[in-house]
């Protein structure tokens, strides 16, 4: 594994997104209270036209109310774009049967990239195991 000092941003960047999939595959909220920055906000973009909102603490609970899929995750990285202390990557990770397409964006502070805000939209996804 690389030291974090000699990683370039897109690769610590890169390393926080691929933790971010694993955490939601989980359902880890103690992941996401480390990773988010206590001013976190989640946008959903809903069918009917009107945004929906959850703070850190909302989000939290969301997670910790689901329980963790079975198997590997489900993920993919699309795009990272990093700059010295901002970020934003596009993934998309599997919750079955719904696949969240996000767009996070990430800071520097303090020497760790911190979660600052996840717009999102659910579309299909894989079936239901078992």
């Amino acid at each position: 594994m690389m030291d974090a000092a000699a990683m370039t941003a897109a690769e610590a960047v890169s390393a926080q997104a691929r933790a971010y999939c694993e955490a939601v595959h989980q359902a880890n909220p103690e992941a996401f209270d480390h990773m988010c920055h206590p001013s976190f906000m989640m946008t959903a973009v809903a069918g009917s036209g009107h945004p929906v909102f959850w703070d850190k603490e909302a989000y939290m609970r969301r997670v910790a109310g689901r329980d963790p899929q079975i198997g590997p995750a489900s993920f993919e990285i699309l795009q990272v774009d990093a700059a010295a202390d901002t970020a934003h990557v596009k993934l998309w990770v599997d919750v079955p049967p719904q696949r969240f397409e996000d767009y996070l964006g990430f800071f520097l502070i303090e020497g760790e990239w911190k979660l600052i805000t996840k717009l999102f939209r659910t579309i299909d996804g894989p079936a239901l195991e078992g």
